[in-house]
């Protein structure tokens, strides 16, 4: 059954107020039409709550029944009310998205200087964490959307690419490698090399590319992020396979990129957002800064 507010409303002033007068005056109502909420509330329950006569207004045994339930069910309904209020104008004063570390640490700090300007007064949470942990912060409702690998397959969530980016050979700039136009992985057999979790998106981009190939590289070193591979590549005691965005990210001197063939692996960014539910105005001038600064970016 729907739940009359408007008639427990009219019902709880007139029985605080003793008077249809005072409680009309309350609700900002003409009498007649606190008169009509009041009988639709009676017809609609079936029993009668109100005697009305002229000097006075008196509760029925089921108006005296209903008019506590009646206060706990309103005051439930103006805290729940106040709840929603709180949450709405937290979300006006802050944003947060998700966004991969390569990206966030070169480029971010740029957009968000531009994107202060436009909103001074916004609070703005990055999380710059993996692409499987921003699409859990999407779904969540924790981030309104990422910036992550286009690898997602949740069915609520949707993502559009940005761009396409390659991985690249990572050597110390003194390296035999580091002269050449490019390489092969058959050329790095024999090499130790640096490489991240399994649990990154990264990580299974290069297994699917290799397949079985992959067992007969020398993987000396693994470590949880791309920052920490460049690092080690940068202190001499390996290479390492990374995102072209991840060295640009490191500003590591002293080392050197090479492309990579045979084969050439790729990753695809993207955005991704709760499928069917809108970003806010911030959010969407947010993102337009972003993809146009990826877009544009040397």
């Amino acid at each position: 059954m729907r739940i009359d507010f408007l008639g427990l409303e009219a019902f709880l002033s007139i029985a605080e107020r003793g008077s249809f007068h005072r409680a009309a005056a309350n609700l900002n109502l003409s009498q007649t039409a606190l008169s009509h909420r009041m009988r639709k509330l009676e017809d609609d329950l079936g029993v009668k709550l109100l005697v009305r006569t002229t000097r006075h207004v008196a509760l029925t045994p089921a108006g005296l029944d209903l008019l506590p339930k009646a206060r706990r069910i309103l005051d439930e309904a103006v805290r729940s009310f106040e709840d929603l209020r709180r949450q709405g104008r937290a979300q006006q004063e802050r944003l947060a998205i998700g966004c991969l570390p390569t990206i966030s640490i070169r480029y971010i700090p740029r957009v968000l200087a531009e994107f202060t300007r436009m909103y001074p007064s916004l609070d703005v949470q990055v999380f710059d964490n993996s692409a499987g942990e921003i699409a859990d912060h999407v779904q969540s409702g924790r981030a309104e959307f990422g910036i992550t690998i286009v690898s997602v397959n949740r069915w609520d969530l949707e993502v559009t690419e940005l761009l396409k980016e390659p991985f690249v050979l990572v050597c110390p700039a003194d390296h035999r490698f580091a002269a050449e136009k490019a390489i092969t992985w058959a050329d790095l057999e024999g090499q130790p090399l640096v490489r991240v979790s399994p649990q990154t998106g990264n990580r299974v981009l290069i297994d699917d590319a290799l397949g079985p190939r992959r067992e007969t590289l020398s993987w000396r070193y693994e470590v949880q992020h791309l920052s920490t591979a460049v690092s080690l590549v940068a202190s001499g005691i390996g290479l390492a396979v990374v995102p072209r965005l991840a060295v640009e990210a490191s500003g590591r001197t002293g080392i050197a990129t090479v492309p990579l063939r045979n084969p050439s692996v790729t990753r695809s960014l993207g955005v991704v957002v709760k499928r069917g539910l809108p970003l806010s105005p911030a959010a969407e001038d947010l993102l337009k800064l972003i993809s146009r600064t990826l877009r544009s970016r040397e």
